[in-house]
């Protein structure tokens, strides 16, 4: 399965995205409201600056304490961030995400962010995909 069939199974209504000087209490309360783990940062909603996650924000206060949550969401952020495109497959998006220790990755069609997809997405597709294969195989072995 290709991540376009994850995209198009998605419920939501698009990436969530936030400023680089939005503040971490603010992104703490997008997560909490949207009952999400990641949101992308980015300037323009299209071009990705970061991406900052629950246990970023988790990190950084068990670091800091509270008083971190006033500082922007650029002192947080992930920047080293690895991104698939539409035909990318869902076995290759997993061995990223094992291999790089993440959980959230932004879609992109040329240089533009078209989706962000999570390991829940990626793993739920994978266990339709092989419920669609066994259903297959035992329909080749029973001769229907």
């Amino acid at each position: 399965m290709q991540v376009l069939q994850i995209l198009k199974s998605k419920k939501d209504d698009g990436v969530v995205t936030v400023m680089p000087e939005d503040s971490i209490a603010d992104v703490a309360r997008l997560l909490s409201a949207r009952k999400i783990g990641a949101v992308v940062v980015s300037r323009d909603g299209k071009h990705i600056d970061g991406i900052v996650s629950e246990r970023d924000l988790i990190r950084e206060i068990g670091r800091h304490g509270g008083t971190c949550l006033s500082h922007p969401v650029s002192t947080v952020m992930s920047t080293k961030i690895t991104s698939c495109c539409r035909t990318t497959t869902t076995t290759e998006v997993l061995e990223m995400m094992s291999a790089g220790g993440f959980r959230h990755m932004p879609v992109l069609s040329g240089d533009e962010m078209i989706g962000l997809i999570s390991i829940r997405d990626v793993a739920a597709a994978r266990v339709d995909e092989l419920h669609m294969e066994k259903e297959a195989l035992t329909g080749m072995i029973m001769g229907n």
